[in-house]
């Protein structure tokens, strides 16, 4: 036990030593993940409302029908009217970005209606632009062209426009704030933390391994009175505490980030810090320590293989894609935890991370990603061992 105490104390001094170690580790969660999330919130609250507050130039060809369809145009706030367009000619013009949409009544509109029919009107826009405001903007004009249409409509038949409606649905959404806040950012959270788990692990790996094959120090080290596995322990204990500290920084920087937003109500704070609490922090710590131990005895392993620390790198850098894969799955729609997804590595965490959040997490499914973790950690720690117990693998190329 003195052994391991030993190495791991010069192991972590090395490794705090390193500029690259300790920026990656602390400084650029800390920075990076406020500065990230700040941005974001405040870049999409300034393009929602200047997408609100554009003054849409709308295209609008009649064929001679809907006057009060005009007259709810040219009354409406931020909309510039533009007539006198050719209707075959509306989507280049949006595809130009000479106008911003074109609303097309047929010409059979004003007769339709008259006979009791529904009267057609195309409306052209791109929906990939502002977060399809065009559409809802425009939408909100037209719907409210057509029940002015409906209520004259029934006013002349003497009929009360209520009877349209032979069914009313209330609402009752039985999920909680909580609830809903932690499925739509949840999944986003994981992001986060995983790939900084990873990323902290990842330099001290190399660095320990590689690092000292490169400076001819691992030599030095195994003719210790020491056996090969606590020295790989101590490496190793090394390498998953700055993996847990990097996870535990960018949460962190999570909060920090979010209490930097200014645009969040009151209330939807209150929920966040709710949620942000020490129970949950804690949950999604103990998920990430078994993580950190696969990442940590896998990127060891590749690190002893590695000749040089340039080697390292190039082996172990790519794998940064093969991390981010699994987590940006969880964030797709119908993505569930359930007996298989909770046995799939990085994908069980990103996903149970998103119920502990919403506080919807299942025991039963829980305690199984555990054991996958903990299964698949033990697995990957004992092949490490094995790995590094082999003379050809540590002096490969000396």
């Amino acid at each position: 036990m003195n052994h391991f105490k030993t190495i791991f104390r010069k192991e972590f001094t090395d490794t705090i030593r390193d500029r690259r170690t300790i920026f990656v580790m602390v400084i650029f969660p800390m920075l990076l993940v406020p500065l990230l999330l700040t941005v974001v919130a405040k870049l999409q609250t300034s393009s929602m409302r200047k997408a609100e507050e554009k003054i849409l130039r709308v295209g609008f060809v009649t064929n001679g029908n809907a006057p009060g369809l005009a007259e709810e145009l040219f009354k409406a706030r931020g909309l510039r009217v533009v007539e006198g367009v050719s209707a075959d000619s509306a989507e280049a013009f949006i595809r130009s970005d000479s106008l911003d949409a074109v609303i097309v009544v047929a010409q059979t509109f004003d007769a339709e209606v008259k006979g009791m029919r529904a009267g057609n009107v195309s409306l052209y826009y791109k929906s990939s632009e502002d977060y399809d405001m065009v559409k809802r903007r425009l939408s909100t004009v037209l719907d409210g062209y057509e029940k002015s249409l409906t209520a004259e409509r029934f006013k002349r038949l003497n009929l009360d426009v209520g009877i349209m409606r032979a069914v009313r649905v209330v609402d009752h959404d039985v999920a909680s704030v909580k609830e809903r806040l932690g499925k739509a950012v949840g999944g986003m959270v994981p992001y986060f933390f995983v790939i900084f788990c990873f990323m902290g692990s990842m330099y001290p790996a190399i660095d320990l391994a590689a690092g000292e094959k490169e400076r001819g120090t691992m030599e030095t080290l195994l003719t210790a009175p020491v056996s090969r596995f606590q020295i790989l322990l101590g490496k190793f204990a090394v390498v998953v505490l700055t993996g847990i500290l990097s996870a535990g920084v960018s949460m962190l920087g999570v909060y920090v980030a979010v209490r930097q937003v200014q645009e969040i109500p009151p209330e939807l704070m209150q929920v966040i810090m709710g949620i942000l609490d020490v129970q949950t922090i804690l949950l999604v710590l103990s998920l990430l320590l078994p993580l950190t131990v696969f990442f940590a005895a896998f990127l060891l392993s590749l690190s002893i293989f590695a000749k040089s620390y340039k080697e390292a790198q190039s082996l172990i850098s790519p794998l940064t894609i093969v991390v981010i894969l699994p987590v940006l799955v969880g964030i797709m729609p119908g993505v569930e935890l359930d007996t298989v997804t909770a046995m799939v590595p990085v994908l069980n965490v990103s996903l149970a991370t998103r119920e502990i959040i919403a506080g919807t997490i299942k025991p039963l499914l829980l305690a199984e990603v555990y054991v996958s973790l903990f299964a698949l950690a033990s697995l990957s720690m004992w092949a490490c061992a094995k790995w590094f117990e082999r003379e050809e693998t540590i002096f490969r190329g000396a």
